[in-house]
């Protein structure tokens, strides 16, 4: 139901803001209506990012965070639904071996999950079953031994047969105000206090509390390594591994574009290799390279070397043939068609499968980081989780992603530098 409920303000949000921005800001702001008839299909240069599309998503991104966590920097009226924080009370009847039957009244305090109250203090009241209470942090549940104190026990053959005046029996549940209450197989009440739709902080923790630990992390670091030094091992094993694997797999793939026997020859190893998983093959790398540095490059330089060697190869095979047959009609040398037509136009497949293997490579640095490593946002990232420190867990993967797009755009700069000619025919 939550998943649901954050789909349809993602998409509301979506929905609303392409409308604003594009039909109403536009019209608004636009002068020159011939700009609007550019061709943008088959010419990829005519498409650009709207800016305000970026901001806005990732707005909403946050706030969607933000609401589902509580997070203070949010007005408390945009935040979801909270769990129940307060004391709440629930009838139960107990039925004596005899058939006689008696009623009591449990309450239950609900306390925030940092503290720990005292069960409240209640009076036991009259008749055989016998008041009682409990405090149960919010976004859990608690068993409530209701017979602990009553004058005819389960031992004597007691046991509760409804719950607000509604039959129960063991497995079965009721809902209470705020609250449900389940009969366990012993028979013994489970309160479970209403958890509302905001996520614990166990499992996702709120924006501030992530700023804050980074903060904290920056200043003292992590594992006795700062976070500079983390990220720098990180990045040397990604570019490393890609550095290598673009090494390796350029050159494979223009191999296997240009000639039928090295196609013939690499293309089921490459093939075969494609869609195995970098994870896959850890165990066999430990084996081979151990759990140094170099297994971990090594890993690294395999998820990026069959996506460039097909990049290349793809690159290769889709050159036009009539540039081809224009250059041997000027007189141009094999050499010659290598270098001025066959390189320039399979560039921007390479490029492209650049910044895929890059992104492999980022994905897979924490996997490659499991193998013993000291340092990296990967064992960072596994640190943390052992100890359950959720908060370095994403800001582990923040730094990541934000590192990761960095790349991506600095490539797609070089791109633009070095492949000026890409989407134009």
């Amino acid at each position: 139901m939550t998943g649901l409920f954050v789909l349809a303000i993602y998409v509301g949000v979506f929905v609303a803001a392409y409308f604003i921005v594009t039909k109403v800001i536009a019209k608004a702001t636009v002068k020159d209506y011939t700009s609007l008839k550019t061709v943008t299909f088959g010419d990829e240069s005519a498409v650009r990012p709207n800016r305000w599309a970026g901001i806005i998503s990732i707005l909403t991104l946050f706030l969607i965070w933000g609401m589902f966590t509580g997070s203070a920097l949010l007005p408390k009226f945009l935040h979801a639904p909270a769990p129940f924080v307060g004391t709440l009370e629930f009838n139960y009847t107990a039925e004596a071996e005899d058939g006689s039957r008696d009623d009591g009244t449990v309450t239950v305090l609900v306390h925030p999950r940092e503290e720990s109250p005292d069960a409240p203090e209640v009076e036991a009241g009259d008749g055989f079953a016998k008041n009682d209470s409990a405090a149960i942090a919010m976004w859990r549940t608690g068993l409530v031994r209701v017979d602990r104190n009553d004058d005819i026990t389960k031992g004597d053959g007691a046991r509760v047969v409804a719950i607000n005046g509604q039959a129960i029996a063991p497995g079965e549940t009721v809902a209470i105000d705020n609250a449900t209450v389940t009969l366990s197989d012993k028979g013994t009440p489970n309160v479970a206090p209403y958890r509302g739709w905001q996520m614990e902080p166990l499992y996702l923790p709120p924006p501030e509390q992530v700023w804050s630990r980074t903060v904290q992390v920056v200043q003292e670091g992590f594992r006795n390594f700062t976070l500079l030094q983390h990220l720098g091992y990180s990045l040397f094993r990604v570019i490393a591994g890609f550095f290598f694997g673009a090494l390796v797999g350029i050159p494979l793939g223009y191999a296997m574009g240009l000639s039928n026997w090295f196609r013939g020859w690499f293309d089921p190893i490459v093939e075969f290799m494609r869609p195995v998983p970098p994870l896959a093959l850890i165990p066999l790398v430990i084996i081979w390279f151990g759990i140094g540095e170099t297994g971990k490059i090594i890993l690294l330089f395999l998820a990026a070397l069959w996506i460039m060697a097909i990049a290349a190869r793809s690159g290769v095979s889709g050159v036009n043939i009539s540039k081809v047959h224009a250059a041997y009609s000027l007189g141009a040398s094999k050499a010659q068609i290598m270098r001025h037509v066959i390189v320039p136009n399979s560039l921007p497949e390479i490029f492209t499968g650049a910044r895929v293997a890059m992104g492999v490579c980022w994905g897979t640095v924490v996997a490659a980081e499991l193998v013993a490593a000291e340092q990296g946002a990967g064992m960072m990232i596994m640190v943390a989780s052992r100890f359950q420190n959720t908060d370095i867990v994403i800001l582990g993967i923040l730094l990541i992603g934000i590192i990761g797009f960095g790349i991506d755009m600095l490539m797609r700069y070089a791109e633009r530098l070095l492949v000026p000619w890409k989407g134009k025919a």
